[in-house]
């Protein structure tokens, strides 16, 4: 199984940024956790902290893996071309979001990418990533 996780703009700071609301650890230690954790599934991992490398990597992954868990950032509130790039490909997407975007500000509640997601988790942290793995290899093995 192959599933792709990319990152959007800033979280390459993941472990330094804003620790309060995104926590202590980096992106990096926490993706070889998550590999433990999914010993099966081949993890390939892209962060970009612009938008059209973002819909690139997208529309290349998006006819040849099983899942992508993508965290567009904050091009969630902005970007159409993402939302559309996602409904552009066959393979199905999980949305995260570390923070929950709801309890946020206000302009951080709209989403150009959860219309267009097979799913969206808000709010449970690195968390959120497991979760949307573990969905995508559920879905897999029950055919």
């Amino acid at each position: 199984m192959k599933i792709a996780i990319i990152n959007g703009p800033n979280l390459n700071l993941l472990g330094r940024r804003e620790t309060n609301i995104y926590g202590d650890v980096s992106f990096d230690i926490y993706i070889e956790q998550l590999k433990l954790s999914f010993p099966s599934v081949a993890f390939h991992y892209y962060q970009s902290n612009i938008e059209g490398e973002l819909i690139n990597e997208i529309q290349k992954l998006g006819f040849d893996y099983d899942g992508i868990v993508l965290n567009p950032g904050g091009y969630t509130h902005t970007s159409v071309a993402l939302g559309d790039a996602i409904a552009a490909i066959k393979v199905p997407v999980i949305e995260v979001h570390i923070s929950n975007v709801h309890a946020r500000e206000d302009f951080r509640k709209l989403s150009h990418v959860s219309g267009k997601a097979a799913g969206s988790i808000f709010g449970l942290g690195l968390k959120g990533y497991e979760l949307a793995v573990k969905w995508f290899v559920d879905k897999i093995s029950e055919g």
